[in-house]
């Protein structure tokens, strides 16, 4: 962890509450500013500035509140923002949509402050790191560093939607978004009727109605949810700045960008698309870390995923810095203030390859799966070997190509039973979860928000725990909507490192229906799993209405064989001797993704369900497969 000093902790703190920063528009945003002070008076700087905008409460959301303090110690300036239509800020709220402008207009306005002195870096987590690239995508002056955690590239093919399906975690994030909207917070009737709805519940009525739920009393909230919805095809409304990056590169800022991003966060694919993408056009720098973690702010500081431990090695704190927290400061100290931090060494990318644990029970109760860093010059590696693992009759998996002249495999898949959400990249699928009354006046809305399934790595087995899941509880494999391929015992260790495709031959007695596609790495039984382990490392879906293109849906023809190509999830997994390399397909994993009701019917809006007979064809004329990156050894 040797690396060169940061700025010290030098300052007092002061802070300006709630001024209201213009927009073009005359909409207003609060923002409250940290300053460094001595003597409990602001030092009149000026100080490079760091902007962080949040639609979670800029004064309620601890890391960002920590952040400021934290940074305005250490001689910056910290503006933290509402955005548009949330908390203190002025004017309504739509989904992403207006954060390319509010955030420009409010780096123009930092810039004119006496305190400023003209460089602005951008820093946040999740919708926070969203709005960072949709402001350069405008490229305001002034702005002169970014470093985005865990955030999104584009909203129609990864995190939104997702190869045509929809994330429901996306309906959760607006159940929870109206009830801590300024319009609930002034009427509590508003607010009571959707701090009581149970977001699981609702669930279980899809679709969703306009004006029939509980999200239908804050009407801006409805709407926004109901485009992201209900807008399955692919046009300009996906291409808007605020939602795809990628399509705005070339007018994007040219500024040092560093990406940081975990195999088990729900942002995994577009961390890599975005670094690939502005790498490639832009002189940046442009880098990128890549991590075991889920989802969150301090999430890499830890060194275990949902249910597996990836060793003391696993986190940024005592590996790549001090913390997340010294790992920011060595970033913006080096382009801001133009300390040698050890910053300019760094490789362009830095990942952490998973696996080569034992695979024994930790004390904490998860499994040890270990893994190492490792430096990388570029991505997808030039090293590695793209190689297609094949579908087999009887559920093999292996390098060379089926050699029946007819082999498929079908399964029934029935929208009223679809397969449980077992872990995976997943965030904000949550709920408002109830609280003694006793303490409920103490109790943030906010924390009262939490996961209704299991994230990151996970045994792919059911339990009561699990959202969805029905007696017996066994494992995904044993359910017969659910097609297991998987290699022999591995005589040797296998790396698994870069972007992961789905080729498949399918045929459907459906006018619509979804595959999903998970990989898995399979551990042998030992004395503390004595079943074995089936451990998740990557899934994705893929709405069959959209086989010739995203903005072409087209019907499904029964019986006919179509072939599609699934974008999985990348990761980097070392497959340990004597495991499985194993791959999962099915039709369904709610509630990760909103559950095709098989019946062509408009997205969102459908009247019905019915059962489809979907069939995996793995022949000699059809070679279903699974194109894996392999790495040398």
């Amino acid at each position: 962890m040797a690396h060169r000093a940061s700025s010290r902790p030098e300052h007092g703190v002061v802070v300006a509450l709630d001024l209201m920063v213009p927009m073009r528009d005359g909409v207003r945003l609060a923002t409250d500013v940290y300053l460094p002070a001595a003597g409990g008076s602001a030092l009149p700087g000026p100080f490079p500035t760091l902007l962080i905008r949040t639609p979670y409460d800029k004064r309620g959301q601890e890391t960002a509140v920590k952040m400021g303090e934290y940074f305005a110690r250490r001689g910056y300036v910290v503006a933290i923002q509402d955005c548009r239509g949330r908390y203190r800020s002025e004017g309504s709220f739509t989904f992403l949509v207006q954060e390319p402008e509010d955030g420009y207009d409010t780096v123009a306005w930092l810039t004119q402050q006496p305190w400023c002195n003209g460089k602005v870096g951008t820093l946040g987590t999740s919708y926070l790191a969203w709005v960072q690239n949709a402001l350069a995508c405008l490229n305001p002056p002034g702005l002169a560093a970014m470093y985005v955690n865990q955030g999104g590239a584009s909203a129609y093919h990864s995190s939104v939607r997702h190869n045509g399906a929809f994330e429901l975690r996306f309906m959760a994030w607006a159940f929870m978004g109206a009830a801590t909207s300024p319009e609930a917070m002034a009427d509590p009737t508003i607010q009571a009727a959707l701090t009581s709805t149970r977001f699981r519940d609702w669930l279980a009525r899809l679709p969703l109605r306009p004006g029939l739920s509980p999200l239908s009393l804050v009407p801006a909230y409805e709407r926004w949810m109901f485009d992201i919805w209900t807008r399955g095809d692919y046009d300009e409304y996906w291409e808007q700045p605020g939602f795809n990056f990628l399509a705005h590169v070339d007018r994007h800022a040219d500024v040092p960008m560093l990406f940081c991003g975990g195999w088990y966060d729900s942002y995994t694919r577009s961390t890599l698309e975005n670094f690939v993408a502005f790498s490639r056009r832009k002189r940046g720098p442009v880098r990128a870390i890549v991590g075991p973690w889920t989802h969150g702010t301090e999430t890499p500081d830890l060194t275990y995923a949902g249910d597996i431990e990836l060793g003391p090695a696993a986190s940024i704190a005592g590996n790549l810095a001090e913390d997340v927290y010294d790992h920011h400061l060595r970033f913006f100290d080096w382009w801001l203030k133009g300390l040698d931090t050890g910053m300019a060494e760094e490789p362009p990318l830095r990942i952490f390859v998973m696996g080569g644990g034992d695979g024994h029970r930790t004390p904490q109760g998860r499994l040890y799966h270990g893994g190492a860093w490792r430096e990388e010059r570029e991505w997808p590696l030039a090293r590695a070997i793209e190689t297609p693992f094949y579908l087999q009759p009887g559920g093999g998996l292996a390098p060379r190509p089926p050699e029946a002249d007819e082999a498929s495999t079908s399964f029934r898949f029935d929208p009223a039973d679809p397969v449980p959400t077992v872990g995976g990249n997943i965030s904000s699928l949550a709920d408002f979860y109830p609280v003694p009354p006793e303490i409920a006046a103490r109790v943030r809305l906010e924390e009262r928000w939490a996961s209704i399934v299991a994230v990151g790595g996970q045994n792919q087995r059911t339990s009561a725990a699990i959202f969805g899941a029905r007696p017996p509880y066994l494992p995904l494999a044993s359910r017969p909507d659910v097609l297991v391929f998987q290699t022999e015992p591995l005589a040797e260790p296998v790396e698994v490192t870069g972007p992961i495709t789905a080729v498949l031959w399918v045929s459907s007695s459906a006018p619509d229906t979804d595959i999903t596609v998970k990989l898995v790495d399979v551990y042998p039984p030992n004395p503390d799993y004595p079943e074995g382990y089936a451990l998740n490392l990557s899934d994705s879906i893929f709405r069959l209405r959209y086989h010739a293109g995203w903005d072409r849906p087209q019907a499904l023809e029964p019986g006919q064989i179509y072939r599609i190509e699934i974008p999985m999830y990348p990761t980097s997994n070392l497959f340990g001797a004597g495991h499985r390399i194993r791959v999962d397909i099915s039709s369904s994993n709610f509630p990760r993704f909103d559950v095709n009701p098989n019946t062509g019917e408009p997205l969102g809006r459908h009247t019905r369900t019915q059962v489809a007979i979907n069939t995996i064809h793995h022949d000699r004329a059809h070679p279903s497969h699974l194109l894996l990156p392999l790495v040398p050894r």
